[in-house]
């Protein structure tokens, strides 16, 4: 089985598995999945959905977020780790939306990049889930997984997504990683895999 055959197959199987490919952090407006996502930097989307329920509340329009105390910012952020970085970039990103984009989220990657906070995982998941646009977002179930099938030898974000832009269909990418995650939360997981139990196992080179 080649790569790109591994690849269908694993789209196909997890399709089966995961009828709804949805992200798992919970917004209402486009720019509350980009704060969303800036908060789950090194925090579980779990935990962001309990801060962003206040959180969109306290702060009810994009224009609140760019007006800021950045303090008071801060304390509402504060759970869910690194909140004084977090912050900064959330307050300095409405602005830049307001004053540069209208107060829409921008649709090519190079626009996104330039947000303060927006790095390429988060700039993908914005492309895919927005606009419906191919992305690759490779978070570590991603990473992780996609070594585990053969599919990437690298474990740096950049290469592991120029490797699955070239396997993945198109169409499928963004709903392939909301898979994956599913997946890797519930199947592969990072210490302990079920492979016993694995929907993949019969096309995965790393099954026990």
């Amino acid at each position: 089985m080649t790569k790109k055959e591994r690849t269908i197959a694993a789209c196909e199987l997890l399709k089966t598995q995961y009828p709804d490919a949805l992200c798992s952090l919970e917004y209402g407006k486009p720019y509350e999945l980009m704060i969303a996502v800036r908060l789950s930097a090194q925090c579980t989307d779990a935990r962001v959905n309990i801060v962003t329920k206040t959180l969109f509340q306290q702060f009810p329009t994009l224009q609140s977020f760019a007006d800021a105390d950045l303090t008071e910012l801060e304390e509402a952020v504060k759970p869910c780790g690194f909140y004084k970085t977090k912050a900064k970039s959330i307050k300095e990103a409405a602005q830049l939306l307001l004053t540069k984009h209208g107060g829409e989220i921008p649709q090519t990657m190079e626009e996104l990049l330039a947000l303060p906070g927006i790095g390429r995982k988060t700039a993908n998941l914005l492309l895919g889930d927005l606009f419906g646009k191919p992305a690759v977002v490779t978070d570590t179930h991603f990473i992780r997984i996609t070594g585990r099938l053969g599919l990437t030898k690298h474990t740096e974000p950049q290469k592991v997504e120029d490797d699955l832009r070239k396997l993945l269909p198109p169409e499928e990418s963004s709903d392939f990683c909301h898979r994956i995650v599913l997946f890797g939360r519930e199947f592969c997981k990072a210490r302990k895999p079920v492979c016993g139990k694995c929907p993949l196992r019969e096309i995965c080179p790393s099954a026990e």
